[in-house]
């Protein structure tokens, strides 16, 4: 069932603006239901996306910021066992569910959140406000299943995230899942078919589609500035022709907030009103994962999502092993080398804690930021990336070369510029280096105690 390609986007939006309105509540069901009827050969898919002016400036800061933090939280977090505890421990759904009426997060102190992640050198956070286990963790007044009915905790934990981001000028973006597997309405596809426990139903993708543009109105009218939205959930419906009538809800999402800029994490080729680009636990360009995007690098803002702790999103009890602060600045030198954000996972504890081998890692990244930053926030991708030795940014006509893995006393590197200077990041002195035809052989000094990764800026022809 499909849209057609002919009802203008202002049509659109005027039905969803009658279904989230009273008044006419009745024609406005009905006015989506017809909608939703339309022949699966017309599509609405087509139109070109114009972002506005603003959108495009959001986009150019969004850039910049290099480093966030990804939270995936919320009462999968009491077991321990990650954040597919409903699905991949096969509980029975009635005894998952009976654990939101104990979710108590006791310690959690939005303040001490964001010192924290402001500590680590991070500008932004995105916070899961509804995973594919369908529980909000903020105030809905179109759900029950939220931390304020459905625990005895009573508090909206996005709005006070929401508050102290925006006390502290720092950003907020918001996970929000299109799948669900609590709500009846949801058409059910691959994961209850995969996880014999979950309930099979056809659904009602009109009223489902609703609610969802219902609790986006909320998110979007009642936090204040939200930097994006990070969409998850295709996968569930790949193998099918499921129309999720994105360009519809992106128009709205824009509508409502010009400046928040949406990603959907669908690992395929940019589609209509997206604008940034994910890859989930890989570099752009690169496969490793298995979820690398068949679309390719698009020129949109990238980001990259990857794990504080191997193997889990969300809190768990056996995977605290946490990388290391020199782990973690290497994951960030290589992902900004590739141009894009590197977004770190946190899984916090159900006390509303953040773990504290997690916080070391943090902290000790932070403390290489705080020397090395400006080799990292709001630059581009360096010339030179993902090679054996480190990797590159660019700044102008600055190349800043990060040597992760010191390859002995000459260095060659290709390169297409002219290189004017050499010298330490760190103090300045200056770095003998050979200019050849087609690039130039840094003579490399020796590794400094306590700095196992060196930079050195090249003063560069402009690239």
């Amino acid at each position: 069932m499909r849209i057609s390609k002919f009802l203008s986007r202002s049509i659109v939006l005027a039905v969803i603006g009658l279904i989230t309105t009273t008044a006419n509540a009745q024609n406005a069901e009905a006015n989506l239901q017809a909608l939703f009827a339309k022949s699966a050969t017309e599509s609405s898919g087509n139109r070109e996306y114009v972002p506005t002016e603003e959108n495009l400036q959001a986009r150019k800061e969004f850039e910049q910021k290099r480093f966030g933090i990804f939270i995936h939280w919320g009462y999968y977090s009491m077991p321990g066992q990650g954040e597919w505890v409903l699905t991949r421990s096969n509980v029975p759904v009635d005894e998952y569910l009976a654990l939101a009426s104990a979710f108590y997060p006791s310690k959690f102190n939005a303040k001490e959140w964001i010192d924290l992640f402001k500590e680590a050198g991070a500008k932004y956070m995105c916070i899961t406000s509804r995973h594919h286990d369908g529980f909000s963790m903020f105030d809905s007044k179109y759900t029950d299943y939220d931390i304020v009915d459905a625990t005895p905790f009573k508090r909206d934990i996005l709005k006070e995230l929401a508050d102290e981001c925006h006390k502290q000028d720092f950003g907020l973006n918001l996970y929000y899942s299109h799948v669900d597997w609590y709500r009846d309405d949801y058409p059910t596809g691959w994961s209850a078919n995969e996880y014999n426990n979950l309930k099979k139903h056809e659904g009602d993708y009109a009223s489902y589609y609703k609610f969802m543009n219902n609790q986006l109105t909320e998110l979007l009218t009642n936090y204040g500035k939200i930097g994006g939205i990070w969409f998850d959930g295709v996968f569930d419906h790949r193998r099918d022709s499921m129309d999720w009538h994105f360009p519809e809800q992106f128009d709205m999402v824009h509508k409502l907030q010009p400046t928040c800029l949406i990603a959907n994490n669908h690992h395929r080729a940019i589609q209509y009103g997206e604008d940034f680009q994910i890859f989930e636990r890989d570099l752009p360009g690169e496969n490793k994962s298995g979820f690398g995007n068949a679309g390719g690098v698009s020129e949109l803002p990238l980001e990259t999502c990857q794990q504080i702790v191997n193997g889990s999103w969300g809190y768990h009890l056996n995977k605290m092993d946490c990388k290391s602060p020199a782990e973690l600045i290497v994951m960030l030198i290589s992902t900004a080398g590739k141009g894009a954000n590197l977004l770190l996972n946190i899984g916090p504890r159900p006390n509303g804690t953040i773990p504290e081998p997690a916080a070391e890692s943090l902290r000790g990244l932070g403390k290489w930021l705080d020397k090395y930053g400006e080799t990292i926030y709001g630059t581009k991708a360096g010339d030179l990336s993902g090679q054996s030795w480190g990797s590159t940014t660019r700044k102008g006509d600055k190349l800043y070369v990060h040597i992760t893995n010191h390859p002995g006393k000459d260095l060659y590197m290709p390169l297409d510029c002219k290189v004017k200077s050499a010298k330490m990041f760190i103090d300045g002195s200056p770095v003998k280096f050979d200019q050849w035809k087609h690039g130039i052989q840094l003579q490399l000094p020796d590794p400094a105690d306590g700095e196992p990764i060196m930079v050195i800026e090249l003063t560069t022809t402009t690239k």
